[in-house]
């Protein structure tokens, strides 16, 4: 039987979408660069975190998948064919609160609200 380990984003914008993902998700962070990482990154000629091609963003307690966002080329043009749901005690701030972060609602029904990231990754937040 399998679990999930890493769930992989494809996005244009690897650094940013892993900030914006690390704040909405509760218990999250960006993995933080060591100076092992750094060496690397620099030797695959990448000088800057901000230009990484794959961020990781990781549960600060054991237990949770990992997510890695990770650059392609092309942009995203249709609907996600897999999304997550999330659940939180107060929707309408956390609407609020990811709308400060750069998401927004694209849809409103009885049970829970549809939203995007910033490069147009649909989630839900169940009510």
């Amino acid at each position: 039987m399998a679990v999930i380990q890493d769930l992989v984003v494809d996005c244009r914008h690897p650094a940013s979408l892993a900030r914006f993902w690390a704040s909405v998700l509760d218990g999250y962070a960006v993995a933080p660069y060591d100076e092992a990482e750094l060496a690397r990154l620099r030797a695959a000629g990448i000088e800057s975190p901000e230009d990484d091609p794959t961020v990781l963003v990781e549960p600060e307690r054991e237990g949770g998948p990992r997510l890695f966002f990770q650059l392609v080329p092309e942009v995203k043009e249709v609907k996600n064919r897999l999304h997550l749901d999330l659940r939180c005690a107060d929707v309408d701030g956390e609407i609020a609160r990811i709308g400060d972060l750069g998401g927004r609602v694209q849809a409103t029904f009885d049970d829970h609200v549809v939203l995007v990231d910033p490069e147009g990754n649909e989630f839900c937040l169940q009510r």
